[in-house]
């Protein structure tokens, strides 16, 4: 998961996430708004506003805007520095009519946080950062430097100036607040995004995978015959050339490949079509097959299986879902990785519940960020090399956010919990004193249905 998470982080960093034609849009909806406002102050109210000025600050957008359509395709988008250019030029725009029309005393002067709240939601931090610099700046120099606004007959529109100051110190606020609350919540989606993406993609190979163990299967079984017949028949001239020693010998070799195939395609498949029986299993095997590709790394992986107070004693055969068993095998990954030497994979269950308990005897999680778990890019473990652990192994928090999604999917409820202290010395902890990850289904959502008659007969897959 890590070349996946590096991959989405790479593409992140030259990521084009906004349409020139939703920036065009946006400006002519300024454009309008703007030539409203100076018409109805001018018309209206009867201010006496610097209509030249103001017409061309305005027309200066509509030629930039005239020019980007002619200029550009619709679907063009723009790079980090395009947007940025054009961000710029938008609150630049907006100063000068600030400048014109009265300074903070125009109520329409907050309109500069709009620049900003864009910029903090799809540009990179520093981008952000030149802009609410800039529109700071903007608003505190239009505090002092600004052409009053004056009646048609001459008198001045006054605002107490503790309103004006409190205006800017609004604005201001607003600034930091907007952009920070945008930048944060842009930041959280486009993370999620991309984790649900690595999620999506895990789910598809194990599928794949899946498909690929039946169709291998399949194709063991229809190769049976024919080289059961090779090795018949080589057995056959194997007799009959005893006088031959070299076509005898040419007999036997392809005896020995004929079963060599076999051993290969056994190795590869073990049944020969898509089994019914295959697509539900026992608890324990499920687990058993999850925790399978970590048995042998080195830590003493122990499984435990048994029924709750009201449970039966006999094991529920649940449902062999790709996703349960991806999800699983993550959780035991996870478990291995930072165990010290044993993990111990749980199954219990009742009439009502199934529950999947992993535990390890590691140091367990932070509790800094215990109650974080399952977001995507939060390492949950402690990261300090070890020997035992996988070589090269970078925790990037998405192994368990995979986890967690793949299992919720399924019906599950994860809980994330440390099974002592982590703080204790190690001499005082007890043999399980890592992490504890229960995972806890309803019946119903993971025990296979029971099929009248039977199961019925396997069909073939298809091609």
């Amino acid at each position: 998961m890590a070349t996946v998470a590096t991959g989405f982080q790479a593409q992140d960093a030259g990521a084009n996430w906004v349409r020139l034609r939703t920036l065009i849009l946006l400006r002519w909806m300024a454009i309008a708004g703007q030539i409203a406002a100076i018409l109805v102050a001018s018309q209206l109210y009867g201010l006496d506003l610097p209509l030249g000025l103001s017409a061309l600050a305005v027309g200066v957008s509509v030629v930039v805007n005239l020019l980007l359509v002619a200029l550009f395709p619709e679907n063009r988008r723009l790079s980090e520095a395009e947007a940025f250019l054009t961000l710029l030029f938008d609150l630049g725009q907006l100063a000068v009519l600030i400048f014109l029309t009265g300074g903070l005393t125009n109520p329409f002067a907050i309109l500069v946080l709009a620049p900003v709240t864009i910029s903090a939601s799809v540009l990179r931090l520093r981008s952000t950062i030149a802009l609410g610099a800039l529109a700071i700046l903007i608003v505190t120099a239009a505090l002092f430097w600004h052409l009053p606004l004056r009646f048609a007959d001459g008198r001045e529109l006054l605002i107490p100036p503790l309103f004006v100051f409190g205006f800017w110190l609004s604005i201001v606020i607003g600034i930091l607040f907007l952009g920070l609350y945008s930048r944060r919540v842009a930041t959280e989606m486009r993370s999620m995004s991309e984790a649900l993406l690595a999620t999506q993609m895990a789910l598809a190979r194990e599928q794949k995978l899946t498909d690929l163990a039946g169709v291998v299967a399949a194709a063991a079984h229809e190769l049976g015959t024919p080289l059961a017949t090779i090795k018949l028949v080589s057995a056959e001239l194997i007799e009959e050339l005893s006088d031959q020693p070299d076509l005898q010998e040419d007999a036997r070799l392809i005896r020995e490949q004929a079963d060599r195939c076999r051993d290969i395609l056994r190795d590869m498949g073990r049944a020969g079509k898509d089994d019914r029986h295959l697509r539900q299993a026992p608890l324990s095997a499920v687990l058993r097959e999850a925790a399978e590709p970590h048995l042998a790394r080195g830590k003493q992986v122990e499984f435990g299986f048994g029924p709750m107070q009201d449970g039966k004693p006999d094991q529920p055969s649940i449902q062999r879902r790709p996703e349960v068993i991806h999800g699983l095998r993550n959780l035991v990954q996870n478990a291995v990785d930072f165990a010290r030497s044993r993990v111990w994979v749980e199954g219990e269950w009742s009439e009502r519940r199934i529950v999947v308990r992993i535990t390890d005897d590691g140091d367990g999680f932070p509790p800094s960020v215990i109650g974080r778990i399952g977001d995507p890019f939060v390492r949950a473990r402690r990261t300090e090399p070890e020997p035992e652990k996988r070589p090269g192994y970078e925790g990037m928090g998405l192994g368990l956010f995979i986890a967690k999604t793949l299992l919720e999917r399924s019906g599950a409820e994860l809980s994330f919990a440390n099974a002592t202290d982590p703080f204790l010395a190690p001499k005082d902890r007890p043999e399980r004193s890592g992490a504890v990850i229960e995972a806890v289904w309803d019946t119903a959502n993971l025990v296979a249905p029971s099929t009248p008659g039977g199961l019925g007969e396997n069909q073939p897959i298809s091609e």
